[in-house]
């Protein structure tokens, strides 16, 4: 009797501890890797550098796909209306995980599923557009980075002032229907106003809206670019558009510099997706998103692209040359 007794305990000790398993423990049986979805807002091109990083650091933490996790892949392409589609699917697929960037985004994955855990490395005001309780203890199946800096946009517009002296005028050309860009406007605008400076606003929301925009920059000295995924997936076109209109550019990201910008000052977008797959590793290992606290960026850059800025006959000086993480000739 005493050893039926010592069997039964052993037998719910065991499947009680399988029903804990935290999800790296499962990926070791076959046919039952976790799977991560992954929801990219640009194109495969356009985000090539931030998902290489993100799957460098899961390698890293020892999440190799196709071995210990799968990953499943489908992209935006920079047109917000196709987020709750492609929300929908991943939500369907039953995925284990689902990482995506950007606000509207993880608003479509929000109404898609309460359930599975979403980690996104570039939410811009995550509490402010309800899809956490706070920075420190989230609640609900929403984590990752914030990108709110209230004052960052101000900053921008006076690295942009100090590299295209005497700038009496400038545009900002965003998709303002993405309520972080809206803010971002409002702040930059605001910042106008004290530096004196006057300021146009010009909306794009898809790629088709790009051309019709650049017609109406005359008179602008420069542009700034509120970014997001519409820009980044068009970079490179809006850079040429750019040049030939003898526009110098300011974004948020190194990305946009290194191909033909004229200077980027905000965090390292690529650490950031790093930083993400650290926060998968703890859900992939048992810890709930909603206690996951979200962090923020901690380190900013200064980038600047000197043969866009000859190209443009202009003279960057030397004082902001000095403060640069990175120049490029």
């Amino acid at each position: 009797m005493a050893s039926y007794i010592q069997r039964r305990k052993f037998l719910a000790a065991l499947l009680g501890g399988a029903v804990a398993w935290p999800l790296a423990a499962r990926a070791q049986q076959p046919g039952k890797l976790p799977t991560i979805g992954y929801l990219g807002a640009g194109t495969p091109v356009s985000e090539s550098q931030r998902v290489a990083a993100f799957k460098e650091r899961l390698h890293q933490l020892g999440w190799i796909e196709g071995r210990t996790i799968a990953i499943e892949s489908r992209w935006v392409e920079g047109r917000s209306d196709r987020a709750s589609e492609i929300a929908g699917e991943l939500t369907r697929l039953k995925v284990d995980i689902i990482v995506t960037s950007g606000t509207p985004q993880v608003i479509a994955l929000k109404q898609a599923t309460s359930v599975i855990p979403i980690v996104s490395p570039t939410m811009g005001d995550p509490v402010g557009a309800g899809l956490i309780a706070s920075l420190a203890r989230p609640g609900g199946n929403v984590t990752g980075l914030s990108l709110l800096q209230p004052d960052l946009g101000g900053k921008r517009l006076e690295v942009l002032r100090e590299a295209v002296p005497g700038l009496r005028r400038f545009a900002i050309l965003g998709n303002f229907s993405n309520p972080p860009i809206a803010q971002e406007s409002r702040e930059v605008q605001a910042a106008a106003d004290r530096l004196g400076v006057e300021v146009a606003t010009i909306e794009i929301r898809r790629a088709e809206d790009i051309r019709p925009a650049f017609d109406a920059l005359k008179g602008a000295d420069a542009l700034y670019l509120a970014n997001d995924q519409l820009i980044l997936s068009n970079r490179t076109r809006i850079n040429i558009m750019a040049l030939v209109a003898r526009l110098p550019t300011i974004y948020n990201s190194r990305e946009y510099v290194e191909e033909g910008g004229l200077v980027s000052y905000g965090p390292n977008f690529v650490d950031l997706f790093r930083r993400a797959a650290d926060f998968v590793d703890k859900i992939l290992r048992g810890a709930k998103p909603g206690d996951i606290p979200v962090e923020q960026p901690t380190k900013f850059e200064l980038v600047i692209n000197l043969t866009t800025a000859k190209a443009l006959g202009l003279t960057v000086p030397p004082t902001l040359l000095a403060r640069a993480d990175e120049v490029i000739e």
